[in-house]
């Protein structure tokens, strides 16, 4: 590092050099000072804006004496903190449509490098994010250096002269701003206090959550109060990975999308099961899947990581928790889970599969560690086939519409499936998940296609080993992420009710969803926060009704 300091420091020795140094420095800096927070609203005219903090952060650095190294610091910590927090707003917009948040996302960070490894390799992941800690050390550094080098041309002429250019300056930008100017800025400084309170106001979120979540009408209600109206059946709660309305209202994915909910719908009937739909508004978008699973169990509304973890350390009764009460084995499906899960026990499972408890010793479809039809051909043999057992009450979270996308399975007989070998030969088609990810027309196709094998996949299921005694409520978790959604920025997922009880879905009458498994555009939209107190209210007659879920 005094190597490269002293080469630096040598360097500025050439005019020449000191000219280039000091362009670069002004162009770095204001283009940090203009740059957006959304890779969409980048555009070539920025460079033309007249930020305040261009005059702002000169005037300070013309401070001399004991001050001037500790504002040198502060202002670069401040502008590195500002550039990195736009980053991650870039970064935070594409996969989740909304900004970073630096209280509630730093899990993200190892959230990330999970996902990252079990796509690319962790030898692959670890070279990026050795890239990414570079990347962030460059940006500080070229911060400091920049600041050195505008300080040091400032401090070549008379401060008396250089104060006044640029409090002439000032002056300008705010007759500029005040004349209602388009051209001057002080967007830095807006997004730096944005996320500046952002973080404060999550805090004080956290704080009031942790004050109500333990109230809860539920909590002490005895089990035989409790769904009365499914006693004898199975119930089964699937979400279904990046289920959003998207697939409906955009043509790309609708043209397939609506047939295939149209011949499920036909299918299942033919069947004799009923089917109604409409839409969740879930809490959160393009991924951090297991906020809609807690949102819609736990009757709270879980839009952040810290919210999530309350609610863990809680005793507020899930909705699997209150079957377990009411008399069901319960039993959570995740095949997703690869690493100890601890967030279980909050949940009230009798039975966790996760990816190893489900036994599955067949080939991975990339980050989707099995296919959906296994998954479920799983949970038949080992919950509902045994004679001799209790009604049973499970939550599925079904992966194979999670990216990459590719491989895509393909649904095969049922009686063929006995350790999940049998799909090693389709783990193996397909374009490779580089080759998807480099074709967005590809890539879209290939996500839609994969709803459609979890579709056929669910549909063959209950039509393979359903009966009157099965209930299951189907719901997206997110949409997915926006470079997916096609600029849809509603979080609304779909949602189904399947029963061949009729008085299950009279019970749902009042409902008032769409008949069938596609739902009209103007269906109901609920907040997947009232999912679990509508289906305690519907399914347990004499229940007094939720005074409604905050």
């Amino acid at each position: 590092m005094s190597s490269i300091i002293r080469l630096y420091q040598d360097s500025l020795q050439n005019r020449s050099v000191r000219f280039v140094l000091t362009v670069l420095a002004v162009w770095y800096l204001l283009t940090i000072f203009v740059v957006p927070n959304r890779l969409d609203w980048l555009h070539w005219w920025y460079i033309f804006y007249f930020p305040l903090e261009a005059v702002v952060f000169p005037l300070l650095l013309l401070i001399r004496g004991r001050a001037a190294l500790w504002i040198l610091i502060l202002s670069t910590v401040l502008i590195a903190a500002g550039l990195i927090f736009r980053l991650a707003d870039m970064a935070a917009h594409m996969i989740f449509a909304r900004a970073f948040n630096p209280v509630l996302d730093a899990y993200l960070l190892s959230d990330g490098f999970h996902l990252l490894g079990s796509s690319i390799g962790y030898p692959a992941t670890v070279v990026v994010s050795i890239l990414m800690l570079l990347t962030v050390g460059l940006v500080i550094a070229a911060c400091w250096l920049s600041l050195m080098r505008i300080r040091s041309l400032l401090w070549r002429f008379p401060t008396r002269w250089t104060a006044g250019a640029l409090l002439t300056a000032l002056l300008i930008w705010s007759a500029m701003t005040a004349s209602g100017s388009t051209v001057t800025s002080r967007y830095f400084h807006d997004q730096l206090v944005s996320h500046t309170f952002n973080a404060v106001n999550s805090l004080a979120e956290l704080r009031t959550f942790r004050e109500i979540v333990n109230e809860d009408v539920y909590t002490n209600v005895p089990g035989e109060q409790l769904f009365g109206a499914l006693q004898g059946k199975d119930v089964l709660v699937v979400f279904l990975e990046s289920y959003g309305r998207v697939l409906l209202d955009s043509p790309r994915y609708a043209n397939v999308i609506r047939p295939a909910l149209e011949r499920a719908g036909s299918s299942l009937s033919a069947q004799g099961y009923a089917s109604s739909s409409a839409f969740l508004a879930s809490s959160t978008i393009g991924g951090l899947s297991w906020l809609a699973h807690g949102t819609a169990m736990s009757g709270l509304w879980i839009d952040s990581q810290l919210r999530y973890d309350a609610l863990m350390m809680s005793q507020r009764p899930s909705l699997i928790r209150l079957f377990q009460r009411a008399g069901w084995r319960t039993v959570g499906v995740m095949p997703a889970i690869t690493l100890a899960w601890p967030e279980g026990q909050y949940f009230g499972y009798d039975q966790i599969y996760d990816a190893a408890a489900l036994e599955y010793q067949g080939l991975p479809f990339n980050y989707v560690t099995m296919p959906d039809q296994f998954t479920l051909a799983r949970f038949q043999q080992r919950e509902r086939d045994p004679a001799a057992r209790r009604p049973v009450m499970a939550e599925f979270a079904l992966i194979s519409s999670h990216a990459p996308w590719t491989p895509i399975p393909e649904v095969i007989d049922w009686d063929s499936i006995v350790d999940g070998t049998e799909f090693n030969e389709q783990a193996q088609r397909g374009p490779r998940t580089d080759q998807v990810w480099q074709d967005i027309d590809l890539l879209k196709s290939q996500y839609r296609d994969s709803v459609v094998y979890v579709l056929d996949t669910l549909v063959s299921y209950i039509e393979k080993f359903g009966d009157s005694n099965l209930v299951v409520l189907v719901m997206g978790d997110h949409q997915p992420m926006p470079l997916i959604a096609e600029g849809a920025s509603a979080p609304d997922v779909m949602v189904h009710i399947i029963s061949a009880d009729p008085a299950v879905m009279e019970a749902t009458a009042d409902w008032q969803w769409t008949p069938g498994m596609l739902p009209a555009q103007d269906a109901p939209v609920w907040r997947m926060d009232t999912v679990r107190d509508r289906f305690i209210e519907t399914f347990s007659p004499g229940m007094p009704a939720h005074p409604g879920a905050r």
